[in-house]
């Protein structure tokens, strides 16, 4: 048995019966809450036991519920990783304007705003591409605005992701769940808070609830927080480095201020530039963000390191002050294309990393989440090499 420890980025293809059950859900009178029934819990479940052994099966030593208790009403959904959000916090509701059809934003030096989602200055580039070939599928719910104060509501949810996952689990097995992070969760557009600050930081003291809530039941918890990386591709036109990474800092300030006092060797940041399958030519390079990422008090950080616009990147790592407690998760199976990684591969993949800070401190992972991205044959073919790629390791 290898001692390359195994793990997902979170999100795994849901089963047909749970995608049918989450599409037939009604919604509450606010338009984006979905409702929930003894019958769906008791299919979700049963999904989580089933998606536990199937990772286990493949290699995976640390494994997750697949996000199944993040509603996905379609095969193909880039957002519930996010939109999961709306169900446990309230302060949100349904405007005419929202993150997605909001009018472009432009930046000037000294005031960094992000602009609309379909403003981005990568989809700008590309927008033939982006018009017919990038498929990103269609959301559980519609996303609100943050209309009113924020606050957790989401005490039974993330009860029931708890109770799935641990009645799953085997004895002295370790299990993690996924919740997002202040800074993505803050992308919402804002109608109640004075300042972006004051909008980034409610959002981590809602969600801080959910947080403990998962360490407390003794689960690793991954935070999901793509913004860090991609919110440049969002700023139009381009800040220069030093101002993005002033940004982004603000953001790690939320987050630890979200998980102050929690043990952070049950914390794990998930970073990655987004898993939309475009271009990515926009994407901001590792080195210019890691000595910012590093300041997140947590005690492993997930990252992509398989797909070909950032696998070229491993040597940051080596050439970073990372400390000495910290593990590295890097992807070495990939959500970016349907070609399935050579266990080879993803060998020498792990390497790369084992090489810089040893096996006791990797755990091999996804790039991104597979759920939703991906056809679920060929995510559990990626999955079966990255067990396969561990043992060669």
């Amino acid at each position: 048995m290898s001692n390359i420890a195994t793990t997902t980025s979170g999100s795994l293809p849901r089963t047909q019966a749970l995608i049918e059950a989450n599409a037939a859900r009604a919604l509450a009178d606010d338009g984006f809450s979905l409702q929930s029934t003894t019958e769906l819990d008791e299919l979700t479940a049963r999904a989580v036991s089933d998606v536990v052994e199937k990772q286990r099966a493949a290699g995976i030593t640390l494994v997750g519920d697949g996000e199944f208790g993040k509603a996905m009403s379609n095969p193909v959904d880039y957002g519930a990783w996010w939109s999961y959000s709306f169900q446990r916090v309230s302060g949100l509701s349904l405007t005419e304007v929202n993150a997605f059809n909001e009018a472009p934003v432009r930046s000037e030096p000294g005031a960094v705003r992000l602009t609309s989602f379909l403003d981005r200055r990568d989809r700008q580039l590309f927008p033939a591409v982006y018009a017919e070939a990038v498929e990103v599928g269609r959301n559980a719910t519609a996303f609100p605005t943050t209309t009113g104060p924020l606050a957790y509501r989401g005490q039974d949810a993330v009860a029931s992701d708890i109770r799935n996952l641990k009645s799953a689990l085997a004895d002295g097995e370790q299990g993690f769940l996924t919740a997002i992070a202040p800074g993505s969760a803050s992308r919402v557009r804002n109608e109640h808070y004075a300042t972006d600050e004051e909008h980034l930081f409610a959002w981590a003291d809602a969600l801080r609830e959910e947080y403990r809530a998962i360490v407390d039941a003794g689960l690793i918890l991954q935070l999901d927080d793509p913004s860090l990386a991609e919110n440049w591709d969002q700023i139009n036109p381009a800040p220069t480095v030093a101002e993005y990474q002033a940004f982004t800092r603000l953001r790690v300030e939320a987050l630890n201020h979200a998980i102050a006092g929690l043990p952070k060797e049950q914390v794990r940041l998930h970073l990655c530039w987004g898993s939309w399958h475009g271009p990515h030519t926009t994407d901001i390079e590792l080195q210019d963000i890691l000595p910012v990422i590093l300041q997140a008090n947590v005690g492993s950080i997930s990252f992509e390191a398989a797909n070909a616009r950032h696998e070229h990147e491993f040597g940051v790592w080596a050439d970073a002050a990372v400390p000495d407690d910290l593990v590295l998760v890097p992807g070495v199976v990939g959500h970016a294309t349907n070609v399935v990684e050579h266990p080879e591969l993803v060998a020498q993949r792990i390497r790369r990393f084992t090489g810089i800070v040893g096996a006791d401190r990797v755990i091999a992972s996804t790039d991104c989440g597979l759920g939703g991205r991906i056809h679920p044959d060929l995510a559990w073919a990626k999955l079966a090499a990255l067990g396969e790629g561990a043992r060669r390791a």
